[in-house]
């Protein structure tokens, strides 16, 4: 299940209307650009990093992602598929719908070797279904997206809910399931329901918040799958499995499946497993939870970033509570709000593999270096974080920080470069945020940054 998050990952929307920069008081029309004529982008062949970590670590992962539910909740055995896995998509599908299934079909096929295709009639093994934001909320109001055992369409769903035949903890095989993603979201993220309840369909049920390079973490930063997911996926359709399989039988063979798959595996030296707590995980879920009270929410943010203190870690989970606290924070503090910023990147600099991590908080770093007239030092930060969001194929980060590169190229004077620049970010943004008033406002807003631009008070 993938989260509805309230804080959107890279909004940087409180800094402009908190800075002290002085301002002009000549009244003006904000710049537009001639974004109509912009065409939504696309990503090209996919780019995913192999796992960096020692295959003892990624045993221990495979087996907590297969053998737990979410909510912590133990199975009693090993499920997946047994026959060829058709697909079929149901429901109001957007267009940009199947291009994204197109493409993450052929990807769990070349780079997992999994047997899995689509129809177009007849009864299918996973029905997709596209519904709206609102009847998702209204059978799982945490979810922005779900998967649910032995049902084809959410008035089935709806009507067994209660029943034995949808709960995972008594399946003992796949043989059909409903994905329910939402037709009205933007296309990065009905891509990243595709993606994230595709995999938990034929592969784990588990998230977990200690994996920095997995789209089975609820902290959302991965939206497309990694090579460690697709290394998951592989090792799970390993001949040496089947359904039915217990936790001890699946571990003893493992070693082997993930030396013949990864070898590179087994040149990293193996490193502490930290399980993440029910306590933090809770906290954390407040802070992001919709409908939750702002003060109860920077409270959560606040305890989980505590709790980590406490337990002495210092991965992206330590972090995570302080950007948590930062975007809470930055309209009504901006200046302890950089700081909870820096303290996260702190932390990220010293923990491998968390590049994406850093650009999402470089959105807010360097937008609050723009708002402060420091363009030289907002292009430090931005530029080489441009191919980290185009390798995760990530638009929304992308357009972000393109449009943030064009108010510090204005800063710089350099208009002509800006406008090319913001031009091009407008494609990126039509697929990251979707409609048109929304590529607009995210324009305005990141505008509004710029000293330049901001009306007096």
């Amino acid at each position: 299940m993938r989260l509805a998050h309230t804080l959107s990952l890279v909004s940087v929307l409180g800094l402009a209307a908190c800075s002290t920069v002085p301002l002009e008081d000549t009244p003006t029309r904000a710049q537009t650009t001639e974004f109509s004529v912009q065409p939504m982008k696309s990503f090209g062949s996919p780019q995913p990093q192999p796992a960096q970590r020692s295959n003892g670590n990624i045993a221990a992962d495979f087996l907590s992602l297969h053998f737990q539910l979410e909510s912590g909740r133990e199975l009693p055995v090993f499920t997946r598929f047994e026959t060829p896995i058709t697909v079929r998509v149901t429901g109001s599908p957007p267009p940009s719908l199947q291009p994204d299934l197109t493409r993450l079909l052929g990807r769990m096929r070349n780079e997992a070797g999994i047997d899995i295709r689509q129809i177009t009639a007849g009864a299918a093994n996973i029905t997709i279904e596209a519904v709206s934001r609102e009847e998702i909320g209204r059978a799982l109001p945490q979810a922005a997206c779900f998967v649910v055992p032995n049902v084809s369409s959410l008035s089935e769903f709806r009507r067994d809910r209660r029943k034995d035949k949808t709960n995972w903890g008594s399946l003992r095989n796949r043989e059909r399931l409903g994905v329910f993603v939402p037709y009205d979201s933007s296309p990065q993220e009905l891509r990243d329901c595709l993606h994230e309840e595709l995999a938990q369909a034929i592969g784990p049920l588990n998230d977990l918040y200690r994996l920095p390079d997995s789209v089975f973490n609820d902290d959302n930063i991965h939206t497309v799958l990694t090579g460690f997911d697709m290394l998951v996926l592989k090792a799970t359709y390993a001949p040496e499995l089947r359904s039915g399989m217990t936790r001890a039988e699946v571990a003893a063979v493992l070693p082997d499946i993930l030396g013949r798959l990864n070898p590179r595996g087994v040149t990293y030296a193996p490193q502490p497993v930290t399980a993440t707590p029910r306590e933090w995980i809770e906290a954390v879920q407040t802070a992001l939870g919709p409908g939750t009270a702002y003060q109860t929410r920077l409270e959560s943010a606040n305890r989980s970033a505590h709790l980590a203190q406490a337990w002495g870690w210092t991965d992206h989970r330590r972090a995570f509570g302080h950007y948590m606290m930062g975007r809470m924070l930055q309209s009504g503090d901006p200046q302890l709000a950089q700081r909870h910023f820096l303290t996260a990147m702190q932390y990220l600099q010293s923990t491998p593999g968390t590049e994406l991590h850093r650009a999402y908080v470089t959105t807010q770093t360097a937008a609050h270096a723009i708002t402060l007239g420091d363009a030289a030092s907002a292009l430090a930060q931005i530029r080489p974080m441009l191919p980290v969001a185009q390798r995760s194929e990530n638009a929304a980060l992308l357009s972000t920080l393109m449009m943030l590169e064009a108010e510090a190229l204005e800063l710089l004077g350099d208009a002509e470069k800006a406008r090319a620049v913001r031009l091009d970010s407008v494609g990126w943004a039509r697929y990251g945020f979707g409609s048109d008033w929304a590529v607009r406002a995210k324009m305005q807003e990141i505008a509004a940054l710029n000293p330049r631009n901001r009306l007096g008070g």
